[in-house]
């Protein structure tokens, strides 16, 4: 029998977890012009605002910065990363 006593009845249960859904092209759509964190297969993290990638996933940034081991070691007007070399793309601010 198992003796774990009720939760209070004024207490609210904890928000569903957050999921989105669609493709990865939405999200790359839903993210051009939004701020994006682009992390390289080196483990470096370029943090800008995307302006446009292709089907290679070549990316244009602008004001960007570039993020070694969490500290900001440059910052470029714009910066294009080949494709090849990026491991994630993630939203850096809500979408």
């Amino acid at each position: 029998m198992d003796e774990t006593p009720p939760p209070p009845a004024d207490s609210t249960p904890p928000p569903p977890p957050i999921s989105h859904t669609g493709s990865p092209t939405d999200f790359l759509k839903g993210v051009v012009g939004k701020r994006v964190i682009v992390r390289l297969n080196s483990g470096v993290d370029y943090r800008g605002v995307l302006s446009c990638l292709d089907g290679y996933m070549n990316i244009a940034l602008e004001q960007t910065e570039e993020h070694v081991n969490g500290k900001v070691t440059n910052r470029y007007g714009d910066a294009f990363i080949r494709g090849n070399n990026v491991l994630y793309i993630s939203a850096d601010e809500p979408l």
